[in-house]
């Protein structure tokens, strides 16, 4: 083809139709605009991608990967013994929490606090079909971790990803009993943030958690939280519903991470525990208004209440009334409780502790045993 059969643009009508798009967009509003638009992507021969396209495909996936992982997502329903303070009598309490499956022999990852004190077990299927389940082992009050097995497990159980390779915006499915009474509830979401510790009731603190907006309601704790290839990237544990003083808040959500689950679940289905270190105290968390209100040398750390007889703290001079505040070279204080900095260390280790004793800062060598 020679140049000369090329058709070339003319510069002047090109110029011409210009002027009529700016015009029809400054006259015209919205309608100007969207006309000025059109005509602009004539010109170019640009064609127009259809939204719904993307959507589907979106849709699509997370359709696909729901019905890939639910058969292995139950529901467990558990029944407890609650003494009344009144009369002393006991009285069962029914209540659920979920679950996932994680191998072909029957292993279901949960929430301890799901389990904690049930005296009965039952494991509700996604087809509705029910079976009696029984205790492997607790990681409380490390993580709050447990694992139970059946004897008929479903056919898939689900794969535990690489929590480790999670990037904030990556989008997530949360998977539970929602309520105790919907079972499998579907929530989509993304991961919010990495690596957030979050404070509990009392002094109980959870570090190195995964953030979420995928809603998670009463019921879905120890449910999965998936990503788009079907694999379980985190447990869900807890939700911040309101702050201290009030305020409501939405879409703050928490899973343990799915590489933290391997590693606990692993030891408690091969030893029944989790491997780790025990020094022999009670102890109770120092904080700034409680050290004003009774008069403690020490406005953060850990009060020791009681020592075990023998035990690691005692052999190694530590007394009751001594406030820890390190443990090696980690301090320990509200952001950083006791259990947490403990939860570092493994059975064997010599580590120096440092107690404010009497408004004076003591350091000692204790070697950690392992907790039974």
């Amino acid at each position: 083809m020679s140049e000369a059969s090329v058709a070339q643009p003319s510069r002047r009508g090109g110029f011409r139709l210009i002027l009529l798009v700016l015009v029809l967009a400054v006259a015209g509003g919205a309608g100007g605009g969207a006309l000025a638009t059109s005509l602009l992507m004539r010109s170019a021969g640009a064609p127009a991608v259809p939204p719904a396209q993307v959507t589907l495909t979106e849709d699509s996936a997370v359709v696909e990967v729901t019905k890939s992982v639910s058969p292995g997502v139950v529901t467990i329903l558990t029944e407890t013994d609650v003494r009344q303070q009144r009369s002393g009598a006991t009285t069962p309490e029914q209540s659920s929490g979920s679950g996932v499956v994680i191998d072909t022999r029957g292993h279901i990852v949960t929430n301890a606090h799901v389990i904690e004190g049930a005296r009965s077990l039952t494991v509700v299927y996604a087809d509705g079909a029910q079976e009696t389940a029984e205790l492997v082992g607790t990681d409380r009050p490390f993580t709050d971790l447990a694992v139970i097995r059946v004897k008929n497990p479903p056919a898939s159980p689900i794969p535990l990803g690489d929590s480790d390779a999670l990037t904030p915006g990556q989008r997530v499915i949360a998977i539970g009993s929602a309520l105790g009474d919907f079972r499998n509830t579907i929530t989509l979401g993304i991961i919010s943030g990495l690596r957030r510790t979050w404070r509990g009731q009392g002094t109980q603190v959870m570090e190195n958690l995964i953030q979420t907006d995928a809603a998670i309601n009463h019921g879905n704790s120890g449910g999965p939280l998936v990503n788009t290839a079907g694999q379980v990237v985190g447990i869900n544990t807890s939700v911040i519903r309101q702050t201290g003083g009030g305020q409501v808040v939405e879409g703050i959500g928490f899973a343990i991470p799915s590489n933290t689950v391997r590693a606990v679940a692993e030891q408690l289905i091969t030893k029944g525990k989790v491997s780790r270190p025990y020094v022999g105290v009670n102890h109770q968390q120092v904080t700034p208004a409680l050290a004003s209100l009774y008069g403690l040398p020490a406005k953060q750390g850990a009060f020791i209440t009681s020592l075990a007889p023998n035990g690691p703290a005692g052999r190694a001079g530590l007394k009751e009334g001594d406030i820890i505040i390190r443990i090696g070279n980690d301090r320990v204080d509200e952001e950083h409780p006791f259990l947490s900095v403990l939860i570092r260390h493994a059975p064997g280790d010599k580590v120096k502790i440092a107690v404010n004793r009497d408004g004076r800062e003591i350091e000692v060598e204790v070697t950690f045993t392992e907790r039974e």
